[in-house]
């Protein structure tokens, strides 16, 4: 199997934090953090059952609550800065930890692409299929095609996907920790071929006592699931930070590459090649901001309009709420 199907990170047991090198919470609150999850997992087993069978907007709201209900009673909160669109589209966003899809479903409870593997994990697998999750199994590569047009489908049908088109986890600090491969462009085809836009989100986390950046939450290496539910539950104050960027609306002949690699600079907010340039993404009321992208070899090019946000919270350290500059790739 290539790193084309099975991409890899530059992390390693060095990316996590050392014993006494974070904030924990005091072995009582672990306990009750681990018993409320349980407790919450038993819950969505039962959700699981009723969701098939519920309308559209109660499901969407029950896996909201749910996801919401599970961060409370692990001691995560919840940022979340910019306002996804209403209507039908594919979220793409990076991938750090198990805890990303939580995230996701507690801003927007879409449907979800994940790899086949996660269909056999206890309890979560069997929430993972009633919430309609798009699998892929990447050792089978003819399949692909497929599993795009699932979701293209999925699109068609109003309803928003969410992928971490990164294929992996890695720590979400160290720049060199990325996968090589960058976005993998696949997902993309079934935005292109619907017309829906394209959200590019920031998923990262902080402690909560120090307001540094925190891996604590990574699921990267050889590690298994349980010894990084119980290193996530110990953090004494942890903040996942979900940051929405501007939308993009692909044409028709848009090369799906090219707004991957737009994408992919969108979320991590860096040049993704030595030719990118930036456009200012401004809070105030404005016209769609044209973002021109290559088209594929036999069409023109393509502009893809990226509409602007609405009014923001801005955070210490950030660009000042006149304007911020977001690197898109040319």
């Amino acid at each position: 199997m290539t790193t084309l199907w099975r991409p890899i990170s530059g992390c390693g047991p060095e990316c996590l934090p050392g014993p006494g090198e974070a904030p924990t919470a005091s072995a009582v609150r672990q306990l009750g953090r681990a018993a409320g999850l349980l407790g919450m997992l038993g819950l969505g087993v039962g959700l699981a059952a009723v969701l098939p069978i519920l309308p559209t907007r109660e499901r969407q709201a029950a896996l909201r609550g749910w996801a919401r209900a599970t961060a409370r009673v692990c001691g995560v909160r919840l940022d979340v800065r910019g306002r996804l669109p209403r209507r039908r589209a594919l979220l793409v966003a990076n991938h750090v930890s198990w805890w990303d899809v939580l995230a996701l479903l507690a801003v927007a409870p879409a449907r979800l692409v994940a790899k086949r593997e996660v269909r056999r994990w206890p309890l979560v697998g069997l929430l993972a299929h009633a919430a309609g999750t798009v699998f892929v199994d990447r050792a089978r590569p003819r399949e692909l095609p497929a599993t795009v047009g699932r979701v293209a489908a999925a699109l068609r049908s109003g309803r928003s996907v969410a992928v971490f088109p990164e294929g992996t986890t890695w720590c979400g600090a160290a720049t060199t920790c990325r996968p090589p491969t960058g976005f993998r462009p696949a997902m993309f085809q079934a935005a292109i071929d619907t017309g829906a836009p394209v959200v590019p989100l920031r998923i990262g986390y902080r402690c909560g006592v120090t307001g540094a950046t925190s891996t604590a939450p990574a699921f990267v290496g050889d590690e298994n699931l349980v010894r990084s539910v119980r290193r996530m539950l110990a953090v004494r104050r942890l903040t996942v930070c979900v940051d929405i960027a501007a939308a993009l609306h692909p044409g028709r002949s848009a090369d799906r590459r090219a707004l991957a690699r737009v994408a992919e600079s969108a979320v991590h907010l860096v040049p993704s090649s030595p030719a990118a340039r930036t456009a200012p993404v401004t809070s105030e009321p404005t016209p769609e901001q044209p973002v021109r992208v290559p088209a594929r070899p036999d069409a023109g090019p393509v502009v893809l309009p990226v509409a602007t946000r609405p009014p923001a919270a801005t955070s210490p350290g950030s660009p000042s709420a006149g304007e911020r500059e977001l690197p898109l790739a040319a």
